[in-house]
């Protein structure tokens, strides 16, 4: 009797959003986007009941948040962290073909891949929450909670973990909502929600407006030009250039997040255009294009997710292990400051690097040791998951050259077969993949190490162009599908 036998009653029914049974209008489908996002950024400002104020002072993703989602010490305290594990889980036991799942072909198989995602983010949810709430000191109980309900530190502590629960639940269905009845996918409309909202603080924002605000990048310069402001010394002398660089000028941080901008966009539009033409339709052509960037720079999300899973385990084992090696990790007020898990901790922002400006504390040859460690973990880490991103989302050489099949169209000077189609497929789509993911990871690397506007983490701003971009190219393919409703028919699998 096979798992999939034993697992099959219980994955066949896990909750589920139905499908539209037929055309969803490109209306309908922006209103429920819309909708969703709505609701996201309400119950980001939901805080948990019984939660201490300031959430113990604290967040556990830190600056992960950017691509994690969600808000510290609110109802989404996971954000989308637990879908993201669980699918590093699947990517990695279908890369190694452990599932014996076919979802292409068997609609059995993807109703248990599906049932199989869900049960896993659901254990993910308490792998991550239970240790969160009952472990750390981050998310303490607040003392008037329990004073009020009769209730010891236990007792509210399990409250806080089923609103933590309820946050993962909701978040998981809110995306499923937005894949089916939505524009895009709702992992992608958060991270892009997110990273917006840092961007627009970080340009707009004026300390005027709230206690203990600080001023974005158009205030900061406003007031230097018009006196309200000054530099700590002439822009000609080091201090002075420090200061409009790397400090309250953030030059370097704006010219990077231009860079990125424009970097991705122009990445995003380099292809190999293969030709196209339809077998029975004479003068139909068209081209299948293998984009530089052909796995999207989604699985940074899966890389990033699990440095911060490490440094997620790093935190709870120095809050319990009193006598914790130094050799192992190193904290300080809840910071790592030494030991492997900093080295295995990612550059954030210029001050962790910048030994000669006098920011950190570790010696110069460390430094560019936990340097070349983010490195190589993102290039190899972007590549090996884009490869088995490609390989579980059907854009493989295999299953692309089974959809052109398929649809009828074949490749001009080939014979009609798939074996043939997917040998041409083999020799652009392994390369462009590995090239792809690498080049995004270094990417990432350079824009969390120069900084950018907002502290938007580097992964974070390549994501949300990229993720905005497709998006894009999506809402113009649906208007299009509006206007030609031939085009659906053609190209929809609806």
């Amino acid at each position: 009797m096979s798992w999939k036998e034993t697992a099959e009653p219980v994955l066949t029914r896990m909750p589920t959003v139905a499908r539209p049974e037929g055309h969803v209008p490109f209306k309908r489908k922006l209103g429920w986007t819309a909708g969703i996002l709505v609701m996201y950024f309400f119950l980001t400002n939901v805080t948990m009941f019984g939660l201490m104020t300031g959430g113990g002072g604290g967040d556990f993703y830190g600056q992960f948040r950017s691509i994690l989602a969600g808000s510290s010490g609110s109802v989404l305290q996971l954000g989308i962290g637990p879908i993201v594990t669980a699918s590093i889980v699947l990517q990695l036991l279908g890369g190694a073909d452990l599932l014996g799942l076919d979802t292409d072909n068997d609609p059995r198989d993807q109703i248990l891949y599906q049932g199989l995602q869900k049960l896993l983010v659901v254990v993910m949810i308490c792998l991550t929450g239970i240790p969160m709430v009952f472990l750390s000191p981050l998310l303490d109980p607040d003392p008037a909670v329990m004073q009020s309900l009769g209730l010891g530190p236990m007792g509210v502590e399990s409250i806080i973990f089923a609103q933590v629960f309820v946050g993962g639940i909701l978040i998981l269905f809110m995306d499923e909502i937005v894949s089916k009845w939505g524009v895009g996918s709702g992992v992608g409309l958060f991270i892009i929600a997110g990273v917006s909202q840092q961007l627009v603080g970080g340009l707009f924002s004026w300390s005027g407006l709230a206690e203990g605000a600080t001023d974005g990048f158009l205030a900061t310069w406003f007031a230097i030009l018009f006196g309200d402001a000054t530099l700590p010394g002439s822009p000609l002398t080091t201090e002075g250039l420090n200061a409009i660089f790397l400090g309250q000028g953030q030059i370097l941080a704006m010219f990077t997040t231009v860079f990125i901008f424009v970097v991705v966009v122009y990445a995003e539009s380099v292809r190999v255009e293969i030709p196209l033409s339809h077998a029975r339709v004479k003068g139909a052509r068209g081209k299948f294009p293998v984009k530089l960037i052909y796995a999207s720079v989604l699985p940074m999300i899966l890389v990033r997710a699990l440095q911060a899973n490490l440094q997620f385990v790093g935190q709870i084992l120095s809050s319990q292990w009193a006598n914790m090696p130094v050799w192992l990790g190193e904290y300080s007020e809840g910071r790592v400051i030494g030991g492997l898990f900093w080295y295995l901790k990612p550059i954030q922002s210029p001050g962790e690097w910048m030994w000669f400006a006098g920011t950190v504390t570790q010696e110069w040859y460390l430094v560019l040791l936990r340097v070349g460690v983010d490195l190589t973990f993102m290039v190899i880490g972007g590549a090996i998951f884009a490869i088995f991103w490609v390989e579980t989302t059907g854009m493989g050489p295999e299953s692309t050259a089974q959809q052109i099949q398929n649809s009828g169209m074949q490749i001009p000077g080939f014979r009609r077969n798939p074996q043939v189609i997917e040998k041409v497929m083999e020799r652009y789509i392994p390369q462009v993949t590995v090239l792809g993911g690498a080049i995004v990871g270094i990417l990432a690397v350079m824009a969390n190490m120069l900084g950018t506007i907002g502290a938007v983490s580097g992964t974070g701003l390549l994501l949300t162009v990229s993720i905005t971009y497709k998006l894009y190219e999506e809402i113009a393919e649906e208007q299009l599908m509006e206007m030609h409703p031939m085009m659906r028919q053609m190209f929809s699998s609806e």
